[in-house]
């Protein structure tokens, strides 16, 4: 494509971005103008190779044509149908292929828009739950320090990241968290799961012990991604889930990021081999062509939910586009790819070579720890005195300028390339950063 041909905005007045430095972007844009296999192109027509998937969620890569082809051929035969009350068939497809993937049992789908939709979708389910097989004392949600879980008052409630939380005031009542898994002292620069944390399952018995049988459920990351890559230790959601069943509560998988092949397998329940009882998923779900989230629950739950209700709706929730015919024909699409060329395990083929790459940097200037896990990773650099962000920022920007986008929070920069990424993808990502970190040291 000729670089005069590539869209420019016409000003910058009018749209507010979404976690951004408005007033610093305004004054210094950094444009993505058209995108394809591992990269995108600026404006300019500069290719700039994607480190991030765009935001963990372009796992097969960009402009796949299969799936451009399937939202065209979807939009001239209709373009929308609602789901309240009627259905439209390639809805209950996408939900048929979403089932086959999911582990054994969660077999029932709820579509969303995102992944913020489905974590509040995820709580709400779960008190619809507990009311339903007569636990209505069951009010009270867990989540987790440093966790991530969309920007809906659920999901910040349950999430544990000051910065999303302090803006906005109260959250919902009847919250807990557990403490975070990140041990820098006894885990620094662990290749894979850590070996020390187990034991901080155990606090939630000590939740128990203070709440009683009013916890409905625990929301967990599988591995924590928007907070920097955090791990779990070696047996960590093992003894959560012990624990859940012991008392009665549900385990909440939010796969969001480690969903559809980011960590060598369809999800993380089935490479850290544990099995929630809702798990929320979006982001490769449709390879982000067009956005859409899901819930899949136990088919216990949507039984015990349905069964009990008297006739008429029995949960009162959803979206205009829950199951948009644009959206689910892009996960259809999406899905075969998935299949067809095994993202998961090309992924865990890559993953030993992707390890060595981003452990390569643990003497690179100011790194203070390095983390990874399927095909993340999270390096982690001391922060500037009285200058939170600022040094991750400077080599976020200084690696864009240099041709390869990452992502960074806080001081911590995160990487997560498309599942088609090849060595010399890898060789020029981190060699990349590590300029970057040496020039601004």
């Amino acid at each position: 494509m000729n670089e005069m041909s590539l869209p420019r905005p016409n000003n910058l007045d009018s749209f507010w971005m979404p976690y951004s430095d408005n007033r610093y972007f305004k004054q210094n844009p950094r444009m993505l103008a058209r995108a394809e296999g591992m990269s995108y192109y600026t404006p300019e027509g500069r290719e700039v190779l994607d480190g991030t998937a765009g935001l963990w969620c372009c796992n097969a890569g960009h402009g796949r044509r299969e799936i451009t082809e399937a939202i065209q051929k979807q939009a001239a035969l209709m373009d929308f149908a609602p789901t309240f009350q009627l259905g439209h068939p390639i809805a209950f497809e996408a939900a048929a292929r979403v089932a086959e993937m999911t582990p054994a049992g969660l077999d029932k789908v709820f579509f969303t828009n995102s992944g913020s939709e489905s974590a509040d979708t995820a709580l709400k389910i779960a008190l619809a739950y507990q009311r339903a097989r007569g636990q209505s004392q069951r009010v009270r949600l867990i989540g987790r320090e440093r966790g991530y879980h969309g920007v809906g008052f659920g999901g910040m409630s349950v999430g544990g990241i000051g910065g999303n939380r302090k803006q906005f005031g109260a959250m919902l009542p009847y919250v807990d968290h557990l403490p975070h898994t990140h041990d820098l002292k006894r885990n620094a620069f662990t290749k894979g799961q850590p070996e020390h944390g187990t034991e901080l399952a155990d606090r939630l018995e000590d939740l128990v012990t203070l709440h009683g049988d009013t916890i409905a459920a625990v929301m967990v990351e599988p591995v924590a991604g928007s907070t920097g890559v955090l791990v779990p230790p070696t047996g960590y959601l093992q003894r959560l889930r012990e624990i859940c069943d012991r008392h009665g509560i549900l385990l909440i998988f939010d796969e969001v990021i480690t969903g559809f092949g980011r960590i060598g397998a369809d999800f993380g329940a089935e490479r850290l081999g544990v099995t929630p009882d809702i798990m929320t998923m979006a982001k490769g779900l449709t390879n982000a062509a067009v956005p859409m989230g899901a819930v899949a629950t136990s088919n216990e739950i949507f039984d015990t939910v349905v069964n009990s209700s008297p006739a008429g709706i029995e949960l009162f929730h959803g979206y205009t586009y829950s199951g948009h015919p644009l959206a689910a024909a892009a996960a259809i699409a999406t899905l075969g790819l998935h299949r067809e060329e095994d993202l998961p395990g090309r992924a865990r083929a890559m993953e030993p070579y992707w390890e060595e790459a981003t452990h390569s940097l643990r003497s690179a200037p100011g790194v203070m720890d390095i983390r990874n896990f399927g095909l993340i990773a999270g390096i982690e650099l001391t922060p500037r005195e009285g200058k939170p962000g600022a040094r991750a920022m400077d080599v976020f920007r200084k690696c864009f300028d240099d041709g390869v986008l990452i992502r960074v929070t806080g001081d911590i920069v995160a990487l997560s390339p498309p599942l088609i990424v090849e060595k010399p993808h890898v060789d020029r990502i981190i060699g990349t950063l590590s300029d970057a970190i040496h020039a601004i040291a």
